[in-house]
């Protein structure tokens, strides 16, 4: 399958759970014929309950649920949780599930990463944000900043499309007669023109890399990159470079209070080289910042799931959507600048650490791996993961018994 460009879409910016729970659990709500929802991550923590609560009552109502969730983000769910479900018709899936080896999970590369949702195939839900409290702006100091897109239009088909053809027993028409697009810079408000991309370990490899390294070159004036795991190969780190030495004004946002500080350490470890190249770097020191999302000039913007990092650029299955619309790409760029002036320390050559023999030789070894990191993915564990689907519970003996009983002697239960 490859999607082309659609026009006349509706996009809407989504900022933290505040404003993406509502929105999903609304149209699940509404929901009359399908639902497919995938992510990473499903807690059983308050959001997680109401997600449960939401999809509970669409399957109640004879809607087609479909679940998968990834085996190694969502290993905690307990069974009377899943049960509840299965129960009532949601088919539930986990992406390679695998019991823990000595008490540690083995299944950590090659993750099913998306957050999609669709739902009759006429709204849909792409970004990077999970289901769990920790998203809500009132979970505390550990509370995410992230993003996701609400999509109604054409280019909905195409998602819905991706997910048919990728959940087992589903068929799927290709629709060659579908025109394709180019995109144009000018059109009318509110007729957005998107892309919906991915990653994958097939024939879309390199998607989601290919299209930030044709936006770096192709920018003129301004490019805004607000990535949470920031550890990309060296085309891209090349690209900022040369893209800031054209004098595009590069600005790159990343965790300053990060959720694992290996995190930091390795962003910081690439510094030296994008600061002295002219690129602007920010460290967000409000919360850990959990986005993924980046902007160009005025008409270019990306908002999904995949980090710039080997993970994401090498390994789990990713999905991005990318917008052409100049209203979406001001909401987005006056949204990142707040965030900017309110929230960020601009690293400065004081934060950058000095060109001692030690840091030097560390910075070969970084630049070394990130440039040969795709081959050396071949020597990870490239077993095929699999899809794994919950059976519904199945009835306790004595009331099946009952069940029978009553149908012999004629009696209405």
């Amino acid at each position: 399958m490859k999607c082309s460009w659609r026009e006349g879409n509706q996009i809407t910016l989504l900022e933290n759970g505040d404003e993406y729970y509502p929105a999903v659990f609304a149209a699940l709500d509404a929901a009359e014929q399908k639902v497919i929802l995938e992510t990473f991550i499903w807690f059983e923590d308050g959001v997680g309950r109401q997600l449960h609560e939401a999809v509970l009552r669409a399957a109640q109502r004879g809607v087609k649920v479909e679940v998968l969730l990834d085996g190694y983000g969502s290993p905690d769910l307990s069974d009377s949780f899943v049960n509840e479900l299965t129960a009532a018709g949601v088919v539930f899936r986990y992406y390679d599930p695998r019991p823990p080896l000595l008490g540690m999970r083995t299944n950590v590369f090659r993750r099913m990463h998306r957050k999609i949702v669709v739902v009759d195939g006429t709204v849909a839900f792409v970004g990077g944000i999970n289901y769990s409290d920790e998203h809500m702006s009132d979970y505390g100091p550990e509370a995410k900043q992230d993003y996701a897109v609400k999509v109604e239009g054409p280019v909905v088909q195409d998602i819905l499309l991706f997910e048919l053809e990728n959940l087992p027993g589903q068929s799927a028409v290709r629709r060659w007669w579908k025109r394709h697009h180019r995109p144009e810079e000018n059109h009318q408000p509110g007729e957005a023109q998107a892309l919906f991309i991915w990653r994958d370990n097939g024939e879309h490899r390199d998607d989601i890399e290919r299209h930030y390294l044709k936006m770096l070159a192709n920018a003129k004036r301004e490019v805004i990159i607000a990535n949470a795991y920031f550890f990309p190969g060296y085309r891209l780190l090349h690209a900022m470079r040369n893209a800031a030495r054209r004098g595009v004004r590069v600005k790159l946002i990343v965790q300053g209070e990060p959720d694992m500080p290996i995190v930091t350490v390795g962003a910081r470890l690439l510094y030296n080289y994008l600061v002295k190249g002219g690129v602007q770097i920010y460290e967000y020191r409000r919360r850990p910042l959990h986005g993924k999302v980046a902007l160009m000039d005025d008409h270019w913007a990306t908002v999904g799931s995949s980090n710039l990092d080997p993970l994401s650029l090498s390994l789990n299955l990713e999905a991005n959507l990318i917008i052409h619309d100049r209203t979406f790409n001001q909401t987005l760029r006056d949204n990142l600048t707040g965030i900017i002036d309110r929230d960020c320390v601009r690293v400065d050559d004081s934060m950058v650490p000095k060109r001692t023999w030690w840091n030097l030789s560390k910075s070969v070894v970084v630049f070394h791996f990130l440039r040969h990191f795709p081959a050396l993915v071949g020597w990870l564990p490239a077993h095929t993961p699999k899809l794994a689907q919950v059976p519904a519970p199945v009835q306790p003996e004595m009331e099946t018994q009952d069940r029978v009983e009553t149908e012999n002697s004629g009696v209405k239960p």
